[in-house]
């Protein structure tokens, strides 16, 4: 039985499943974005947030936590100059999923992840017109009716 067991298996052994996620983790820093199943993008998904939150604290004891998971001194290095600065200010949600459809042969559910911040498309498009936005308070309607009717009478007696 599987009370309250929370992690994805993946169909593979302990050791086969930690190698395929540092991999797969490698890639996504390599590359800023990869294509693969939903599932896999999932559990990458639980591997690779917490490595990105150590990666802020740009020590050597952080270095070698990163490199336990990643086994991968270029991507260490990657993650550490560039994503860790990128994502500086971010407090966590550091990649994005993308559902993409089924695939061909079987079906499979795929995915596109990605590193949220390497992605111009979403920053500087709609998410750049909101960041410059006012804030507003709510209120409730009633308040704008009062505000557009006493404008509405007053063009009206001007007209008269």
């Amino acid at each position: 039985m599987r009370h309250g067991d929370k992690i994805n298996n993946l169909g593979r052994t302990s050791s086969h499943r930690k190698a395929l996620l540092s991999n797969m983790a490698c890639s996504l820093i390599e590359h800023k974005r990869i294509f693969t199943t939903l599932a896999k993008a999932k559990a990458l998904r639980l591997f690779v947030e917490p490595i990105i939150t150590k990666s802020k604290n740009d020590t050597t004891h952080a270095r070698r936590m990163a490199f336990a998971d990643l086994k991968s001194k270029e991507a260490v290095s990657t993650l550490f100059k560039d994503v860790a600065v990128k994502v500086g200010d971010r407090k966590g949600g550091y990649t994005r999923i993308i559902k993409t459809g089924n695939r061909q042969g079987d079906a499979a559910e795929m995915a596109l992840i990605e590193l949220v911040d390497y992605n111009e498309i979403y920053s500087s498009g709609k998410g750049a017109a909101k960041t410059e936005k006012t804030k507003t308070t709510r209120r409730s309607r009633a308040g704008k009716k009062k505000a557009e009717g006493t404008d509405t009478t007053a063009e009206t007696k001007t007209e008269e």
